[in-house]
């Protein structure tokens, strides 16, 4: 059996070496040679699963440790006989992180008490769920709108787009990249959506380019009317450099890339894998993950702060997006290289936080928020 795996993909080296021949590619140099013998593709998004690839190739077995799945043509794969496999969900923690750090950030720049707005969360699945978790926990008002859930589930709970745009202060996107169907999300927010939303409003979008408007979002910005935080972009890898200098916050598509999302993502498709095959791989998961520079241990001085200041203490110790929208303002042609060698980023569910002169609701809290383990100490 050979297995031909992307060679950015994390913890995977040595994994299944002792069941296959395994070989590693770039991504986005992947060809259809390296292909032709291979019996399973383990992939990102940057290899695009279709014909031009795959056509005369002994590939039987698509395994992504992304989220989404727009790269790999599904229908062509069915056609051929080829299974496919995504990993749902398994970032959808560091992508909420991502969120939390960008409201964080924006309410300090402009000095704006979260408690007050109203947060639209377009797209409720793995990953909008969280977010509309943690804008609750954050004191704001929360909309719901998610088009397929509604229609699945009756309509109690959901907003449709108009009142996420004519109604929130923040919105952000979670949805995934569907050019047709019943529910298209290419250019959702195009340039009639985008000036349906509110004077001053925030647009997050953490999902995928294509489904804002760039050059309608440009235009907004110009005129000054909306702001921006992107981590995604039309013709990735070369961002508009017009538009990330009028954004507030700029990435190279990195929201999704805590190690803890990243572990899960490969533990997801090694565990697909095995069960297709029949190997002893079942329950697989990476041995250790690596922790950031400055440890996993947080300590916060609670006895003159809010609940809600001690969740936003919290929140920013984990993760400041602010750094990875410093090195692409930096050096925007190193898009690609920033994603392949992105620093090591954990999730609050690994961090201890200890809180002194705390009370139990504020160690509630950063529980409910998702942080590993909260302990009250009294000096």
């Amino acid at each position: 059996m050979k297995i031909v795996c992307d060679d950015r993909i994390p913890f995977l080296r040595g994994v299944l070496e002792p069941y296959a021949d395994v070989i590693y590619k770039s991504g986005a140099e992947t060809t259809p040679e390296d292909v032709k013998d291979a019996d399973i593709l383990i992939t990102r998004t940057r290899t695009r699963c279709g014909p031009s690839l795959l056509d005369g190739s002994g590939v039987r077995m698509i395994a992504t440790a992304t989220i989404g799945f727009d790269h790999i043509d599904t229908e062509w794969c069915a056609l051929h006989g080829i299974e496919w496999v995504n990993a749902p969900g398994c970032n959808s923690g560091s992508v909420c992180q991502y969120v939390a750090s960008a409201l964080c950030c924006m309410s300090a720049r402009y000095s704006l008490d979260l408690r007050k707005l109203t947060l639209g969360v377009v797209g409720v699945g793995n990953v909008g769920s969280k977010v509309v978790r943690l804008g609750r926990l954050l004191g704001m008002k929360v909309l719901s709108c998610d088009p397929p859930r509604e229609a699945l589930e009756g309509g109690e709970g959901y907003v449709g787009l108009e009142e996420i745009c004519s109604c929130c202060d923040i919105v952000t996107l979670h949805v995934p990249l569907n050019a047709e169907g019943a529910y298209p999300t290419v250019h959702l927010f195009d340039g009639k959506r985008l000036a349906s939303m509110k004077d001053g409003a925030i647009l997050i979008n953490s999902s995928r380019g294509l489904v804002v408007d760039g050059k309608a979002l440009l235009g907004e910005l110009r005129r000054g009317r909306l702001r921006a935080v992107l981590d995604v972009w039309e013709n990735e890898p070369f961002p508009d450099r017009e538009l990330m200098s009028l954004c507030d916050i700029v990435t190279p598509h990195i929201a999704g890339y805590s190690a803890d999302g990243k572990a899960l993502g490969t533990a997801m498709t090694v565990r697909a894998v095995s069960r297709r095959y029949g190997l002893p791989l079942d329950d697989w998961y990476p041995v250790s993950i690596p922790g950031p520079e400055g440890g996993l241990d947080l300590t916060i001085d609670a006895g003159s702060m809010s609940c809600h200041e001690v969740l936003m203490r919290a929140l920013e110790s984990t993760y400041d997006v602010l750094s990875d929208d410093a090195r692409l303002r930096y050096e925007p042609s190193g898009f690609e290289y920033q994603r392949g060698h992105y620093p090591v980023r954990r999730e609050p569910s690994a961090y201890t936080v200890q809180l002194l002169d705390a009370d139990a609701e504020m160690a509630e809290v950063l529980e409910k928020a998702g942080f590993g383990k909260v302990v009250i100490r009294v000096r």
